[in-house]
C-alpha cells in the first residue's frame, strides 16, 4: 500500500519537474535584435590638429583616423577612411561590422569621431540613433551633416511593418533592458523555488517511507522474540 502511494505521488511530481528544468534552461520571453551595418561614408573635412592649414602646408599632415561609437560600447575603427570628399562604400562584410545593434526601441546616443593624439578627438557629427530612423522598406538610413559627413546605414530587421512600432519583423521585443532582465531574474527565482519544493516534498515522502518501514521491522522483530 505504501509502495503504490509512493510511486504515485513520484509519477505525479515527474511532469513538474521535466517542466521546470526546461523552463530554467529557456530564457523568458522572445528578445531578437536588430543589426546595423554601414554601407558607405564620405566626410568632407577632418578635425585633427595636423590637418589645419597651417601644418599641412609643410607637409605635416598625418593621415586621418575615423570612428563611430555609441555611448557604453565599443569603438568601430573605420580604417578604410583616410580622405575627405572620398565615397567609401562598404559589403556589410567587413571584419569591423557589424556598427552596432538594436534589442529595444530605445535610441542610443552614437557618432562618428576623428581620432587625435595631442588635443581631444573630434567630432563629425553626434546623434540620437534610433531604430524608427530605418523607416525606408529596403531598411536605409542615411545621416547627413552639412559640411561634416554623410553616412548610409543598413538595418532590414528595423524597418517595422505595416507601421507597426517594433524594432524587426516577426519580433517579439521587450520595451526596456532593464524590465527584461528583472522578468526574466524573477522568473528563474520562482521556477527555482518550485525545483526546490518539489524535491523537497518528494524527500519528504520517501524519509517518511523509511520511517514507516522501519518502524514496521522493528515491531516485525519485537514479536518474534516474544515467540
Amino acid at each position: 500500500m505504501i509502495r503504490i502511494r509512493l510511486e504515485s505521488v513520484i509519477g505525479s511530481t515527474a511532469p513538474l519537474l521535466l517542466l521546470t528544468s526546461i523552463l530554467l534552461f529557456f530564457p523568458s520571453g522572445t528578445v531578437s535584435s536588430g543589426i546595423v551595418t554601414l554601407k558607405s561614408i564620405q566626410i568632407f573635412t577632418t578635425h585633427g590638429l595636423l590637418s589645419r592649414p597651417i601644418f599641412s602646408s609643410y607637409g605635416l599632415e598625418t593621415a586621418t583616423t575615423v570612428y563611430f561609437h555609441c555611448q557604453g560600447e565599443n569603438k568601430t575603427n573605420l580604417p578604410d577612411v583616410k580622405k575627405k570628399n572620398s565615397l567609401y562604400t562598404f559589403k556589410n562584410e567587413e571584419s569591423w561590422q557589424p556598427m552596432t545593434e538594436f534589442v529595444n526601441k530605445k535610441c542610443k546616443r552614437c557618432g562618428f569621431y576623428e581620432k587625435n593624439i595631442i588635443i581631444s578627438d573630434g567630432v563629425f557629427d553626434e546623434w540620437e540613433f534610433c531604430p524608427s530612423d530605418f523607416k525606408a522598406p529596403d531598411g536605409v538610413y542615411v545621416r547627413l551633416k552639412d559640411k561634416e559627413v554623410s553616412a548610409t546605414f543598413y538595418c532590414p530587421e528595423c524597418v517595422p511593418p505595416h507601421g507597426t512600432d517594433v524594432v524587426g519583423r516577426n519580433h517579439t521585443l521587450s520595451s526596456d533592458n532593464g524590465d527584461s532582465k528583472g522578468n526574466r531574474i524573477r522568473a528563474t527565482f520562482v521556477i527555482f523555488i518550485a525545483v526546490l519544493a518539489a524535491n523537497g516534498f518528494i524527500i519528504g515522502v520517501l524519509y517518511r517511507y523509511w520511517l514507516r518501514k522501519t518502524s514496521m521491522q522493528a515491531r516485525s522483530g519485537r514479536r518474534n522474540k516474544l515467540y
